[in-house]
This record gives structure tokens, sequence and C-alpha cells, in this order.
């Protein structure tokens, strides 16, 4: 297997600033017990910036990444597979989202709603630093499920 270029190291990476922009939200509980978590939310703040601005910003994004790249046969495989990656996790993570604020919110912030909502954050933490870590030693990011539905997606 060659080698992967870092530009294309460098891309996808920032393709997953995509899911960690709604992953950030969830950590509203958490940061202000660990105010050095919100350091980790700065890579986030241009595409939150972005889905504030512009009407649409987030599913405008999305249609962007999944047309020109991923639908894209030019585009590298490797750029292709981390953001359709990065994509479908967003897509977990919005529907979590509605989940919360459907199902939990009329509980109010209770001690099992903080709980769910950090763990979500954490798990969210620790899946995009495991996809930019694989990203920056020219890997794949496995994760289960996940990688073998881009597969199919891409193939």
């Amino acid at each position: 297997m060659a080698s992967i270029p870092i530009w294309q190291r460098l891309l996808a990476l920032l393709a997953y600033l995509l899911p960690w922009s709604d992953g950030v939200p969830f950590g509203r509980y958490l940061v202000p017990l660990f105010p050095a978590l919100q350091w980790l939310t700065l890579p986030a703040l241009p595409v939150l910036m972005l889905q504030q601005m512009v009407p649409f910003g987030g599913f405008l994004l999305f249609l962007v990444l999944y047309l020109a790249v991923v639908r894209n046969q030019k585009v590298p495989y490797y750029l292709r597979f981390h953001v359709l990656q990065s994509i479908l996790i967003d897509i977990v993570l919005v529907v979590v989202s509605l989940a919360f604020s459907v199902l939990l919110q009329p509980l109010g912030g209770g001690f099992a709603v903080r709980t769910l909502s950090n763990t979500v954050f954490l798990a969210v933490l620790l899946v995009v630093v495991f996809a930019v870590v694989e990203c920056l030693r020219g890997r794949q990011a496995e994760i289960p499920s996940l990688s073998e539905a881009v597969r199919m997606q891409l193939y």
C-alpha cells in the first residue's frame, strides 16, 4: 500500500470537525466542571459559526461534502472514506440530539439527563480523537459497523 500524502491526511482530519461541532453541545454540563475542556471546543468554532450564521448551514455543509467529495470519483478514496465516515457519525449525532430534545428535554436537567449528555460528549470526543490520530497515521479509522457502511457506500 502506498503512503498517503500529508495533504490528504490533513484534509481528512478536517472532515471530523463536522461531527465534533455537533458533539460539543453535549458537553454543556461537563465543561463547567472541567474548564480545560473548553479548549477542545476551539477547533469546532468555524463549523459552529457557519451553522449559526448561514440558514441551514449544517445541511448545506453536509450537501457540499457529500456531493463534492464523497460522490466525486476524482477525489482520492482515502479522503472520500473519511469524509463519508464523518458524515455518518454526524448523522448519528443529529439523531441523538433530536432524541434528547424530544424525549429528555421534558425531564429538565436532572442527573440522568446530565449523565447521558456527558456520556455522549465523551464518546464523541473519543471517536473523533481516534479518527484524527488514524488520519495522521495515514490509516482508515476502523469504527465497528460504521466503517463497513462507509465501504458499502463507496463501492
